[in-house]
């Protein structure tokens, strides 16, 4: 998995992949920012009317004739409020409809990357966290996206149009204004960076709590189980203090920034007044254009405030957005090579050639130097204790991690020259940690081939010895298995799963430790099934169950140096070496197990 170099890309460097979100609505962005001038120019407009009023009208000695200006003058500034009216309402409703439609888009983005990431990014990441990515840390971009641009437009019409009128009223005053802007905007740029690190870390802290509610709840049977509720609250605790204090952070951050700027307004204010009024004195501004400069001064600093509150929800928006990215600047380890091919229907022959893995982080290999040979449709059983790699060969197989030497083959191809897709739809994996969507029985046993018939699907569940205990459940093949399964015991769960890999039909299956859980009348039924499943492909079998592994073609036994015995059932038995060894102290084990019921 690489990882781009986020934290040294610039802020600027972000901006065209945002815009480029917009492309595909391009139509209703202009709509957007034309109602957003209208917008704009119509702000302009009152105070222009004010200003002839005052200076030009209300001055007249004819009481008709201010009479007559005033009701076409009223009827104008009526119709540039209903002009200003039906634009808001565009802008707002669908505005947010666009900045909707972009966080949809990106939020599909990033659920797609994560679905192409490897096991390897799973490993050292947690679910909690992915999930705060892809929802909590998108939540601003709405606003963002709706607000930025037509907030950026109007507030550029306003500050230029009442800027150039108030230049047109008084030179100085206008200079003074410029010399506060200023000021604001140098004080705003380099606040931006200590705003961006408060909203990042606050956005950290979220995830982790997230992760720890998803990991205390997944996991709530056991906590009850051993009542650890209490290990619990105090991690929860914890995590959340942690957020507080980030937030706190945050606050504080965001006080110093309104405030800071808020007294520089209020201070020009102060200035414009007392400097305005000396310009009175010495007659170079008679007091009803000192009073419109004032009003000016407000349309003024209204986009102002608009553009310092933009800035905050900039930085709001754009960690949300930085963090999106990071993720889909992961690249997956475990991708299709260039040239790579459709694998089709394999026969299922597979090979290890000097195969040398090391997972990473881990200080040694897990397998060095080995091979392996497993022709098509036979069963091959691998045992020996934990850690000598049983688990790691069958995750190599379907190419869920890479190996760092040798290569591995399948009908003679090497699996990294097939499309993952191709390679994966000959293959079909039953573990002993069986997991269940929240869905209906049905759709979980479609997971094995997603456009199956029901009758498909009900000829799978008798095959799995699964179908007669489906009918007595009160809606049948519809009925919902409750998060993780919870609904079902260990074997009814394996059975559901070992439907859906009777449903798949592949040349190839992967048994990893799927009885190791179950009790030995589950674990009959659940045999029962996976014997009638082996049939006529190629098989691997992890077991520690040794009983569950006797009718294999080849049994191999796996130590840290690789593999140190093989043959049938009956060979290594007669041999009297490890095999032999294991397979007695599991019989002797049982014995006792018996002898004391």
């Amino acid at each position: 998995m690489k990882n781009k170099d986020n934290d040294k890309k610039s802020f600027v460097s972000y901006l065209p992949r945002f815009i480029s979100y917009y492309k595909p609505y391009k139509g209703l962005f202009a709509a957007d920012m034309f109602f957003a001038m209208v917008i704009g120019a119509t702000g302009l407009a009152f105070p222009w009317v004010m200003r002839t009023l005052i200076n030009e009208v209300f001055t007249l000695s004819d009481k008709g004739r201010i009479v007559e200006i005033l009701i076409p003058a009223g009827i104008f500034m009526l119709a540039l409020y209903v002009i200003e009216g039906l634009a808001t309402k565009f802008v707002t409703s669908w505005g947010h409809i666009l900045g909707a439609r972009i966080e949809r888009d990106m939020r599909q983005d990033l659920f797609t990357h994560m679905e192409k990431l490897s096991f390897s990014f799973f490993d050292d990441t947690s679910t909690g966290q992915m999930v705060s990515r892809i929802i909590t840390d998108l939540q601003d971009i709405t606003e963002l996206a709706h607000h930025g641009p037509e907030n950026l437009l109007i507030s550029a019409i306003k500050i230029a149009g009442a800027f150039i009128i108030l230049m047109n009223t008084h030179v100085g005053l206008t200079m003074v204004l410029l010399i506060f802007t200023v000021l604001m905007g140098l004080f705003t740029f380099f606040y931006r960076k200590k705003m961006f690190q408060s909203f990042m870390d606050n956005r950290v802290k979220i995830a982790n709590v997230n992760a720890i509610v998803n990991d205390s709840l997944s996991g709530i049977r056991t906590v009850q189980s051993y009542s650890q509720e209490e290990v619990e609250l105090e991690k929860f605790y914890e995590g959340n203090q942690e957020f507080y204090q980030s937030k706190k952070n945050m606050y504080t951050v965001m006080g110093t920034y309104h405030s800071t700027n808020g007294f520089l307004q209020g201070l020009l204010y102060v200035v414009t007044i007392v400097a305005g009024g000396f310009y009175v004195v010495r007659g170079t501004i008679n007091p009803g254009d000192l009073y419109l400069f004032v009003l000016y001064i407000n349309m003024f600093l209204q986009p102002v405030r608009t553009l310092i509150q933009f800035n905050e929800q900039l930085q709001q928006g754009m960690t949300g957005f930085f963090r999106m990215c990071q993720i889909l600047d992961t690249e997956p380890e475990i991708k299709d090579l260039p040239g790579a091919i459709d694998a089709g229907l394999l026969r299922g022959d597979i090979k290890f050639e000097g195969v040398t893995f090391k997972y990473k982080d881990a200080d040694e290999s897990v397998l060095t130097d080995f091979s392996l040979d497993i022709k098509a449709k036979h069963s091959v059983a691998l045992v020996g204790p934990s850690g000598v790699g049983k688990s790691t060969i069958c995750s190599l197989i379907p190419r869920f991690y890479d190996v760092d030497e040798g290569a591995i083959t399948i009908d003679g191809i090497d699996i990294r020259n097939m499309t993952l897709r191709s390679l994966r739809d000959n293959i079909a994996m039953v573990q002993q940690d069986v997991y269940l969507f929240n869905s209906s029985v049905r759709d979980n046993i479609a997971y094995g081939q997603y456009d199956a018939t029901d009758e498909q699907i009900i000829a799978a569940a008798k095959q799995a010895n699964i179908h007669d205990f489906i009918m007595t459940l009160s809606k049948g093949y519809d009925t919902m298995v409750g998060e993780r399964g919870v609904r079902f015991s260990g074997g009814e769960k394996q059975r559901i799963s070992i439907a859906r890999a009777f449903l798949r039909n592949p040349p190839i299956l992967i048994l990893d430790e799927a009885t190791s859980s179950l009790d030995n009348v589950s674990e009959r039924a659940v045999q029962e099934s996976l014997d009638r499943l082996s049939r006529d492909r190629t098989t691997i079998v992890i077991a520690h169950r040794l009983s569950t592994v006797r009718n294999a073609d080849e049994i191999l036994v796996l130590a840290e140096t690789g593999i140190t015995e093989r043959g049938t059932h009956e060979g290594l038995m007669a041999r009297g070496g490890e095999y032999a060894g294991y397979y007695q102290v599991q019989f002797e084990d049982l014995s006792v197990v018996r002898e004391g019921a």
